[in-house]
């Protein structure tokens, strides 16, 4: 199994906990889109914390979508994930290329500027469940530590990160999700903080060659951390050639007819995975007997 997310729980019962290793899913995403550095770095990192989060679901059809929209010039992303560790998504403006940030890394904090997180929740009920929270960095890790805070009242720890490599491939990818359950006593709460702040980053842990295991077994080795289950993590699109004709039917009959008069066949592409669909004259034609 090449990604894959842990989920675990530690100081009985105290911290749950999540770790994620996404180098093919977020590689994947780069070939897709053909993003630059900058947007790979933000995409794959809000993939990664997606399906984390994704895995806290636990209906077969629940869905979270995860919006972010800044006045950077990225302009936004959207993701989207089930609990079965399936992830997709795209930035607004993929082609974005900034210089370094002040600390020498991916500047992800100004391609995105300032703006909104959305984490919509659909798990059947009659309404999703919609969160919102303002971007605190831009960094993404710590705007979702702070919606976390903020919209869940949940007190947690996001890490996220992507290295890539000379030649713009990715290199490593991955993350880890803490969230302090009610009831925790200050002294597990000061020991996670204090072994927090000794970690430089994900991305040079994954470097080391760690897996989400020895990560989270860094970090919680000494509040008794059981290992609850194991999720393959991949980039997958449910696009279909069925999906766009349903989509070209309900534009309705006046749009259909514009297009079969103008007399070529037309791409219909996917945002998700930038899949092309073409549709000729004659299945337009097909269609507009189906539309109303």
């Amino acid at each position: 199994m090449s990604d894959y997310i842990i989920r675990a729980t530690a100081a009985q019962g105290q911290v749950r906990a999540f770790a994620a290793t996404t180098r093919d899913t977020v590689e994947f995403a780069r070939n897709a889109h053909n993003t630059s550095p900058v947007a790979t770095a933000a995409l794959g990192r809000l993939l990664t914390g997606s399906a984390m989060m994704g895995a806290m679901m636990k209906g077969e059809t629940d869905l979270l979508t995860i919006k972010i929209e800044g006045d950077g010039p990225i302009g936004g992303l959207t993701v989207t994930a089930n609990a079965k560790g399936d992830v997709k998504g795209y930035a607004f403006h993929p082609e974005v290329m900034l210089p370094p940030n002040e600390k020498g890394k991916l500047d992800v904090g100004g391609a995105l500027g300032i703006g909104v997180l959305t984490v919509i929740r659909d798990i059947g009920m009659k309404e999703p469940y919609v969160g919102q929270t303002i971007l605190v960095s831009g960094e993404i890790a710590e705007d979702l530590t702070y919606y976390f805070t903020a919209s869940e009242q949940t007190p947690s720890s996001v890490a996220l990160g992507v290295l890539m490599n000379r030649e713009n491939t990715v290199r490593q990818a991955g993350g880890f999700i803490l969230q302090i359950m009610p009831g925790a006593t200050e002294e597990v709460i000061a020991g996670l903080e204090q072994k927090l702040a000794q970690i430089t980053s994900i991305t040079s842990l994954l470097d080391e060659g760690k897996t989400p295991e020895e990560i989270l077994e860094y970090i919680l080795g000494d509040y008794d951390m059981e290992i609850l289950d194991q999720m393959p993590v991949r980039f997958h699109c449910n696009c279909s050639q069925e999906k766009i004709a349903k989509a070209l039917i309900s534009v309705g009959r006046q749009e259909l007819q514009q297009m079969i008069e103008e007399g070529e066949t037309i791409e219909v592409n996917c945002h998700f995975c930038n899949h092309h669909y073409p549709v000729t004259i004659e299945e337009l034609q097909h269609l507009l007997v189906q539309a109303r």
